[in-house]
């Protein structure tokens, strides 16, 4: 009879399952109890259970098994490695995710972001710096670990608006991660590196089921290190999420545009930030972001003057040549060009399989700024329409139902820009524009399998939201 325990090619559920029936295989009957273990005329300290572990000298052998058990490339810390090797073929990347679970291991746990309404966490280093942006799928705002309770009041109080059904549920972290995709497929350099990964800490919130098994397998493993030694894993299982690299001296849109308005940008940074903006367009218009705002306090300040923007980040640096700066008679000589760069972030809601038809429209708030009536610069056409102007840049060979649907929201958009960029037209000429869906043609069925051929049929979206902004 095969041994019962996790078995390779096991998903984490999987090997959960397998852990809980080797457990009670092994504990029943219960073991006897083993006579303190004395060192140096102490009696050994007894750990509570799901505390450290520790063992006196006298018992090496239970010692040797349990620091087996126990070791980082065999526990959590080695279990994420091994989930995590797809990313070998990126070594910088790799780099990052190790210092991660090195950080973990030795205490530093990724810290819960108080806003938003996910569980999103700030990943930190050995030396306490923040590194990256951590939200598991677990925890997305649907999510049944969510541990924001706005949510929760959402659907209980109002489940008829809850939910974007325009959206597959549940899928940021993919769509965080596609994203990235996107953005350097276009070559545009404004999405952070963003990887999907799998990342265990305490700080995560699991369920207290998790948490018991996690404190029952240590306990096990204290008490009969021959069955501990046979877990896959000691302690709390792993998440997978998007794992976005943290941008430094960024500040929200919304900070800096107030203060452009005020304090006009030079003429060559101004272009600069054009450049900026326009790929940030493209980049939302492509994968259709239903999150794609701008704090509208920058426009109605009057009504809407608490509503904050996270969506889109702006760093923008004078740059000087260590020169004293109330010194105003010898600013002008050595100052350099400003530096001003665009960080799109949060762009777990994008990639619909329709185009928003139900309640909200969804649009996209940066249309109303200043910068969204000059029309897309030879720069950008340059850039970009080389790129799209195949349909089949989005195809990937996956020919499911809804991933279908989503690539054909995305070959509209894709079309409706590439002719914006040859007409010249402006971001805002480029939102106003008739919604296409662009769907691949069927070339034949063999009972229930469907081929689908290389062509492609175009349909316009007529059907509008109940509140349209256009």
């Amino acid at each position: 009879m095969a041994e019962p325990g996790p078995k390779p090619g096991m998903d984490p559920e999987e090997e959960e399952e397998a852990d809980e029936e080797l457990l009670h295989l092994e504990m029943e009957p219960p073991p006897l109890p083993l006579p303190p273990v004395t060192v140096s005329g102490r009696r050994a300290t007894k750990a509570a259970p799901g505390s450290a572990v520790r063992l006196g000298r006298g018992a090496a052998a239970a010692a040797v098994e349990v620091e087996e058990a126990l070791d980082p490339h065999t526990g959590n810390v080695g279990c994420t490695a091994e989930m995590n090797c797809f990313l070998d073929d990126d070594p910088e990347f790799a780099e990052i995710m190790q210092r991660v679970e090195q950080a973990i291991e030795c205490g530093v746990f990724p810290e819960r972001i108080s806003q938003g309404s996910s569980g999103s966490y700030f990943v930190k280093d050995t030396k306490q710096n923040t590194i990256g942006v951590f939200k598991p799928k677990s925890e997305e705002p649907y999510g049944h670990l969510n541990p924001k309770w706005t949510k929760y009041f959402h659907k209980i109080c109002c489940p008829c608006c809850f939910g974007r059904g325009c959206l597959v549920p549940n899928q940021g972290y993919l769509s965080e991660s596609g994203a990235y995709l996107v953005d350097s497929k276009l070559g545009l350099g404004v999405v952070p590196k963003t990887k999907v990964v799998w990342i265990v800490s305490e700080t995560f919130n699991y369920s207290a089921i998790d948490r018991a098994k996690s404190r029952g397998k240590k306990y096990a493993l204290e008490k009969v290190p021959k069955v501990g030694k046979k877990f896959h894993r000691i302690g709390l299982p792993p998440k997978v999420g998007s794992f976005q690299l943290f941008v430094e001296g960024y500040k929200e849109a919304d900070y800096w545009l107030r203060k452009f308005e005020t304090d006009p940008l030079p003429e060559n940074t101004r272009k600069q930030f054009q450049s900026q903006f326009e790929k940030l367009v493209v980049l939302d218009y492509v994968i259709r972001n239903t999150d794609a705002y701008i704090s509208l306090t920058v426009l109605l300040p009057a009504f809407f003057e608490d509503r904050g923007n996270d969506n889109w980040l702006v760093r923008y640096e004078k740059q000087n040549d260590g020169i004293d700066l109330s010194d105003k008679d010898i600013q002008w000589i050595n100052e350099k060009e400003p530096i001003i760069k665009i960080a799109a972030i949060d762009n777990g809601l994008a990639f619909p399989f329709k185009h928003p038809d139900e309640w909200r429209a969804y649009p996209f708030h940066w249309a109303w700024l200043p910068q969204a009536k000059v029309p897309f610069s030879e720069e950008t056409v340059d850039l970009i329409l080389p790129r799209i102007s195949d349909m089949n840049f989005t195809d990937k060979g996956f020919d499911k139902t809804t991933f279908e649907n989503q690539m054909s929201v995305m070959r509209g958009q894709i079309l409706n820009l590439t002719q914006a960029l040859k007409d010249g037209k402006s971001p805002l000429q480029l939102v106003q524009m008739p919604r296409v869906i662009v769907e691949r043609s069927h070339g034949g069925s063999q009972g229930r399998i469907v081929h689908l051929s290389n062509a492609f049929t175009q349909t316009f979206h007529s059907r509008k939201p109940f509140f349209s902004y256009w």
